[in-house]
């Protein structure tokens, strides 16, 4: 088979760099560098996040900047073979020169203070995607898990507006529904639900409806499959991994599916999975199922990019 080629769209392995300790080269975790140039072409979403409990004393800005600092310094001390992307003709540039593409996220709109100031600054930091929340309200909206029946606010609508216009990605993972209807309404563009799996194959909260993934569809967006066992349901192997994978092509998702693991933010993974090695176990896995390699190839890389790559262009 050719070289296979991974976007993968949530991790959480800042934070456990911070807490934990070491770095991006080469690590126990879930996902590291050594792993990922295995890959033919490997670009990987890095969130910032951090609740105050990771960080007893620190405020939501400092938690921002000392995650930020270790990202900096990550990406310094590996710039041989990777490059922080702001954009998808900066990855393409990256993989070009036989590089791997790293892309900045934050998980959470309160270590932004929730500010439009804020944002434009974590936009100049390079920060390509935010989710407005985490599971835990804030001054934008509710969540999946605290105040599930209150959508964006008036300052919430205001900002992924001001995302949008930046060329920056909505994430609406771990957001109430109706603040999921809230985005789908006030965005014109694409946008995404990083690490979010199928509701209708499993009933969790943080998962997708089907309406729900219609609405990205209908946006040209991508929804990324989510690994944690927890949300994958059933037995949570391969085969119930699959199972989201099979309901969302059903619906027409064909070029609207990708990767988004939350490695180094769950566990267990689903199908014993070990950490981002195994993402070419579970390609092979789908292949024995029947699914032809441009299919996997577009849920693996295209889609993603495809997304980054029209919003994401500043």
């Amino acid at each position: 088979m050719p070289e296979l080629d991974v976007f993968d769209g949530h991790c959480d392995t800042v934070l456990k760099c911070c807490l934990e300790g070491g770095g991006f080269g080469r690590n126990p975790y879930h996902v590291d560098l050594e792993r990922g140039r295995t890959f033919g072409r490997y670009a990987q979403f890095f969130a910032l996040f951090g609740q105050p409990e990771d960080f007893p004393g620190l405020t939501p800005r400092e938690t921002f900047e000392r995650e930020y600092a270790l990202f900096s310094r990550e990406m310094e001390a590996n710039s041989a073979i990777i490059t922080h992307c702001r954009s998808g003709e900066e990855a393409e540039a990256a993989f070009a020169a036989g590089k791997m593409a790293a892309f900045l996220s934050v998980e959470g709109a309160e270590l932004l203070d929730c500010s439009l100031e804020r944002l434009e600054e974590a936009h100049a930091l390079g920060v390509r995607a935010v989710n407005p929340t985490w599971n835990r309200a804030n001054a934008l909206g509710g969540t999946n898990a605290e105040d599930v029946d209150k959508g964006l606010t008036a300052q919430g609508k205001a900002f992924v507006r001001r995302v949008e216009e930046l060329g920056v990605l909505v994430d609406v993972s771990h957001l109430s529904d109706p603040g999921f209807w809230d985005v789908a309404d006030t965005l014109s563009g694409p946008f995404f639900a990083s690490h979010s799996d199928s509701r209708a194959v499993f009933s969790h909260p943080r998962n997708l409806t089907d309406a729900q993934f219609t609405a990205i569809i209908e946006h040209n967006g991508v929804a990324g499959l989510n690994l944690f066992a927890e949300f994958v349901g059933g037995e949570a192997d391969l085969e119930a991994v699959a199972a989201h994978l099979d309901h969302w092509l059903e619906l027409g998702g064909e070029q609207n599916i990708a990767l988004g693991g939350d490695l180094d933010g769950c566990s267990p993974l689903a199908g014993s999975m070990a950490g981002v090695q195994d993402y070419e176990r579970l390609y092979h896995f789908l292949r024995s199922r029947g699914y032809s390699q441009a299919l996997l190839q577009d849920l693996f890389f295209n889609n993603l990019m495809r997304v980054v790559s029209k919003v994401c262009t500043m």
